[in-house]
């Protein structure tokens, strides 16, 4: 028995198909899901978002959301997703550069509104590169 896995993104379904497991970017920690998972309600962080579909892992970049687990259904609705495989890793490690180089300059005289906005940059920088396969 396998889990149906849905990512859906405002422009785009991104992931509609069989899985053996999901492992999910939660704000609270990595979440592992199995068939047989109790129902669950879960906010995400931005991150890589892990399926395992006929043993192989499939990386992909979702910008926040939120999941739903029940009846072996997992519902993944976000504000952005990319698959790892359509995203060019050598752009993801420049973006990456640029976006640590913001966060430094923020953080060291910006404003709040400025310090935010370069730590959910870098926050999404990461997950691209970690999706393409990038080191950090």
């Amino acid at each position: 028995m396998a889990l149906t896995v849905r990512v859906i993104a405002p422009d785009k379904t991104v992931w509609d198909s069989s899985a053996e497991e999901v492992i999910l970017p939660s704000t609270t920690g990595q979440l592992g899901i199995l068939t047989g998972h109790a129902p669950l309600l879960t906010a995400l962080e931005t991150g890589v978002l892990r399926v395992r579909a006929e043993k192989n892992w499939v990386p992909i970049a979702v910008m926040g959301g939120f999941a739903e687990v029940e009846k072996n259904e997992v519902t993944i609705l976000v504000n952005g997703a990319e698959r790892g495989e359509d995203i060019d890793r050598t752009a993801a490690q420049t973006a990456y550069a640029d976006a640590q180089t913001k966060f430094a300059q923020a953080e060291q005289g910006g404003s709040k509104e400025d310090q935010l906005k370069a730590t959910q940059a870098l926050k999404r920088a990461r997950a691209r590169l970690q999706a393409a396969g990038g080191q950090v």
